[in-house]
């Protein structure tokens, strides 16, 4: 019998099989490949490369560069993460170490009640270094599951036999590596820790066994790898960058938001600066959704739970909604996790005709959503939020212009918010478990074919994912590019044929007869809470000036200046632009570090000649001192920017001098 080997760049070869392991038959065909490879893909599963190519199978290689060799890379990481621990703290059990988009993590659990310092991640990275230096093999074992938990159950490891008993079939795969690490572990893994070039522990925190709270709380420890020392560089400076730029650290500084854990954990306080940046968004998006033919509506927060039952919401949405409540003797109510179904009950209202379609409601929305505490962060994961949402009713026959029309819509925000690069996926159903999904596999199929039709006639690259359809649809969704490179998940476009089956929605066409429109969900920013975190981030708290709380500071040299800082503030302020002023007898080097720290666009000083002229000496955030001129003329200038919400602090009279735009 014989094998298929293809290599990348060339054609399949075929080759005799002798029971030969992936890595064996690579090797008969090029035998760099095959020492440079770190796993192995035989009829498009990965395997390790010791693994045994059945006849007529087709085998890869799987090579160092690759999102997949990556991937397996940094679980190969993890268990060696494992084994240092074991070698160095001997009585510890392991939890589950899988790779992460960054990096990896491995869970542990000190039966002698000791907790990991970062002193101690500086003595573990140094033994995963020496483990390196001994490219000791990754040896998969397998063996029937009784005999696995018997095995297990004799280490002490009560975790791994749960696992095991949940997760393993009747035969189990376990992993060992070193004297004392092995895990059970469904692999592959790189042939042996000498292959691993780049490695840097993170972070210690807590997590709770399976994510689940009430379980043993253990220690995570956070890591990254890379194939060369340059990206491990490159990834770390990235990282320093990030924790500067951290909403968490910024949003109390600037006085933006605060969570306050006495009120309850995800829940946000939005304090006046904060505010003043989410008026301005609110605002923005009101002018384009009113341009763009939406009806603004507003819905309650609460229905009966019946309503959620109709909707689909309580059998495949329930563990993130909250418990319902009971009220007038039998009924109960629920929290809305979902803007959709008021929508619809607006859209339901009424008798529609063909010609009032489509009809599309937009509302900013707050919904209630349970999230486990263990994954709240910041802003971006929280559990009460307002979503930017918006839902069209329309004919098939206007479908195609209606997403155009979303997209669009969504690339003029993102823009005018400052996000010019961004990453389009086109999220459809797992076709091996259709099960998932609500309604006709018929109105499926037809829903992801008008969304690829959509993006290809925009002649947008995307990518399309499987399995990542929301239970009533395909969706298209947008992530964006912030200032240093990090992808955010925000716009959503969402095909729905099943809700207005649910709801027996109805429109009268031309022909005088009942039909059922589509509906089309869509979100922009997702969540306003969340995208303030991510626009935190994205110009490190130095907001444009149009969005910046406060956009002007006035400042006097000495006390004898204080009228007339007074008297320019205020007018100022009946211009409209956010100013305050500091009259404080401080010396001006000391506020104007403090206005800088605040990082307030403008700095307007006052002093002797200031007042005699009748002007302002102009200090710009980035740049420092721009010179005096006219207050009249300073606030034309800054309204200018405010009026075509500039991204930059740049006068028009400025040139080119101000270089490259903030971030």
């Amino acid at each position: 019998m014989s094998i298929i080997v293809r290599l990348p760049g060339r054609g399949a070869v075929e080759v005799s099989n002798g029971a030969l392991t992936a890595q064996q038959a690579i090797a008969r065909v090029d035998e760099k490949i095959a020492r440079q490879a770190l796993v192995a893909k035989i009829n498009g599963k990965l395997v390790d490369l010791a693994a045994r190519v059945p006849d007529g199978a087709t085998v890869e290689p799987v090579l160092p560069g690759t999102p997949e060799a990556l991937e397996v890379y940094r679980h190969s990481s993890a268990h060696l993460l494992a084994a240092a621990v074991l070698e160095l703290y001997p009585d510890t059990l392991l939890g589950i170490g899988p790779p992460t988009e960054e990096g990896f993590f491995y869970d542990f659990l000190r039966k002698d009640g000791g907790r990991f310092t970062p002193e101690d991640l500086e003595r573990i990275e140094a033994k995963m270094r020496e483990l390196v230096e001994k490219d000791l093999p990754y040896q998969r074992i397998e063996m029937p599951r009784d005999e696995a938990v018997k095995l297990f159950k004799e280490m002490g490891d009560d975790l791994k036999v749960e696992l095991i008993c949940d997760k393993g079939g009747e035969t189990v795969s376990c992993y060992k590596l070193g004297d004392h690490m092995i895990d059970f572990c469904l692999g592959p893994h790189i042939p042996s820790t000498g292959r691993i070039k780049a490695l840097k522990l993170l972070n210690v925190a807590g997590a709770y066994w399976r994510s689940t709270e009430g379980r043993p709380q253990m220690q995570r420890i956070y890591g990254t790898s890379f194939f060369s020392e340059e990206e491990l560089n490159e990834f770390l400076k990235r990282r320093e960058e990030a924790e500067k730029r951290d909403h968490r650290r910024l949003g109390p500084e600037l006085d933006l938001f605060s969570i306050r854990e006495e009120y309850g954990p995800g829940l946000v306080f939005w304090h006046p600066n904060g505010g003043i940046i989410r008026k301005e968004m609110e605002d923005f998006l009101k002018e384009e959704l009113l341009k763009r033919g939406y009806g603004l509506v507003v819905t309650p927060h609460i229905a009966r739970f019946s309503l959620w039952e109709r909707s689909g919401h309580a059998g495949y949405y329930r563990e993130s909604m909250y418990p319902t409540m009971k009220l007038d003797e039998h009924e109960e109510y629920q929290l809305k996790p979902m803007n959709c179904p008021f929508h619809i009950g607006i859209y339901a209202s009424k008798t529609r005709s063909y010609r009032d379609l489509p009809v599309r409601l937009a509302e900013f929305g707050t919904v209630y959503r349970y999230e486990r505490s263990g994954v709240l962060h910041g802003l971006l994961r929280v559990r009460g939020f307002t979503q930017d949402d918006a839902h069209i009713f329309c004919t098939p026959e206007t479908l195609g212009q209606e997403i155009t029309g979303c997209v669009d819509f969504a690339q003029t925000v993102y823009r005018t918010f400052g996000f010019d690069e961004y990453e389009v996926e086109l999220s459809v159903r797992d076709p091996r478990e259709t099960s998932k999904y609500m309604g006709d596999p018929a109105l499926w199929e037809r829903a992801e074919k008008t969304l690829a039709e959509a993006l290809d006639e925009l002649g947008m690259s995307y990518e399309r994912i499987e399995g990542e359809a929301a239970f009533y649809g395909p969706k298209i969704d947008i992530k964006v590019v912030d200032a240093i490179g990090r992808p955010w998940q925000l716009g959503t476009i969402q095909l729905d044929f099943t809700l207005p089956e649910r709801f027996e929605l109805e429109y009268i066409g031309a022909d005088n007869r009942p039909h059922r429109p589509i509906m089309i969900h869509r979100a922009l920013l997702g969540s306003l809470e969340r995208f303030f975190g991510i626009l935190i981030e994205h110009y490190a708290g130095a907001f444009p000036l149009w969005l910046a709380p406060v956009q002007a500071i006035v400042m006097t040299i000495t006390d004898k200046q204080r009228d007339y800082a007074l008297r320019v503030t205020d007018e100022l302020r009946r211009a409209g632009l956010r100013t305050e002023a500091d009259v404080r007898s401080d010396k001006i080097g000391a506020k104007i570090r403090q206005a800088q720290l605040r990082k307030i666009p403008f700095m307007l000083i006052v002093g002797a000649r200031e007042v005699e002229r009748g002007e302002v000496s102009v200090r710009q955030r980035q740049r420092g001192d721009i010179g005096a001129m006219p207050v009249d003329a300073f606030i034309e200038q800054a309204l200018a920017l405010i009026r075509r919400r500039a991204l930059d602090l740049q006068f028009q009279d400025q040139g080119q001098a101000d270089g490259p735009k903030e971030r």
